[in-house]
């Protein structure tokens, strides 16, 4: 589980978990102070301390901020990140979002669609977010590989999608 969904984990168990959790997140995984998370988060340094010391609890906008700055941080730690479009039954078979592969380990972010549309918005989210390249379905591709400037591959059939990433990282190259 990455240190985000421990967070988003932590924060339906009780207040108390929340707080140990999203100090041990900001201390241990991310090699920050509070203040210097604060920063990054845009959140004033003294909410973040009233936070977890436990005298005030986030409302879901500042629980929002937090979770993407972790993942912002995480995320800029990570390197490249390929991004994968398919639908739902497709993303379930990747069990990892990182995974060597082709000796490079690669971070993999799924963005579910379930429509042609979607599959073109997702693919425009997707390099926006700064995806380094894009596997998608052989529906979608042709139309994707003409508005993005990203690399573009093909999954045919789901079970080569990992074989679809490795091009991918090839033609990142």
């Amino acid at each position: 589980m990455n240190v985000a969904d421990k967070v988003i984990k932590s924060a339906f168990e009780s207040d108390e978990v929340f707080q140990k959790t999203l100090s041990a997140v900001i201390k241990e995984d991310l090699n920050l102070t509070a203040v210097d998370f604060a920063k990054k988060a845009n959140i004033p340094p003294s909410t973040l301390y009233k936070i977890l010391s436990g005298n005030r609890d986030p409302n879901i906008k500042t629980l929002r901020q937090i979770v993407k700055t972790i993942r912002d941080i995480k995320e800029s730690d990570s390197g490249e990140f390929i991004a994968v479009i398919a639908a739902r039954s497709v993303l379930d078979n990747i069990v990892e979002t990182k995974k060597k592969i082709a000796g490079r380990l690669v971070t993999i972010r799924e963005y579910s669609a379930t429509s042609m549309e979607e599959a073109i918005i997702a693919a425009v989210n997707a390099e926006r977010d700064g995806a380094k390249a894009l596997v998608c379905a052989p529906i979608v591709s042709p139309t994707v590989e003409k508005i993005l400037n990203i690399p573009v591959t093909t999954i045919i059939p789901k079970s080569s999608l990992i074989d679809a990433i490795e091009l991918a990282l090839k033609k990142m190259e």
